[in-house]
């Protein structure tokens, strides 16, 4: 397990969107795909660990593979094969909106040596926010990327990442800025 500073987390982007608004969380999700991806690269190139914490679908888990699987639908298959986590990547299950409830994530960020964490995916006004909040309150650094964050709603994700930067005072600057 090798030591960095700076964790990368991608929230609930193996998704099949079958929620009330999912259409419109999935049509706004296809806009942080390539930056998520572009800062997923940059993150490995620079040896920062990449976390994917996910919802469980009572599965209960944490088998990537089997996720996916459950998820798939015509309309996210592109978008899944893009985003899927690859080998070497963490996959951690959660139970709750926020990547620290009931998971390992705290336990393994202090592991790695995490200070900084980079969070990214989905829903930018829920399991995103959540889990800034409780990083803020572990006494991370947060940057939030705004073209990495997205909701079902615009206006619910423009205030989450308010709450980010005013609250949390998490950097919320578009990731393609962010240096490792």
């Amino acid at each position: 397990m090798k030591k960095s500073e700076t964790a990368l987390l991608i929230i609930d982007m193996i998704n099949h969107f079958q929620f009330a608004n999912g259409d419109d969380c999935f049509h706004h999700t296809q806009s942080i795909v390539a930056p998520i991806l572009q800062l997923k690269e940059r993150a490995r190139q620079n040896q920062v660990p990449v976390i994917y914490i996910n919802d469980h679908y009572n599965l209960w888990q944490a088998d990537y593979l089997k996720i996916i699987n459950f998820c798939l639908t015509p309309q996210n298959e592109s978008y899944i094969s893009h985003i899927a986590p690859k080998e070497d990547d963490y996959f951690l299950i959660k139970p709750k909106h926020s990547a620290f409830y009931g998971t390992a994530l705290n336990t393994l960020l202090h592991h790695l040596g995490a200070k900084k964490l980079i969070i990214t995916g989905i829903a930018g006004n829920i399991c995103v926010l959540f889990t800034a909040n409780d990083a803020y309150m572990r006494e991370y650094t947060l940057c939030c990327p705004d073209d990495c964050i997205a909701s079902a709603d615009q206006r619910d994700n423009a205030y989450a990442l308010t709450m980010m930067a005013n609250v949390l005072k998490a950097d919320i600057s578009s990731g393609n800025s962010l240096i490792f």
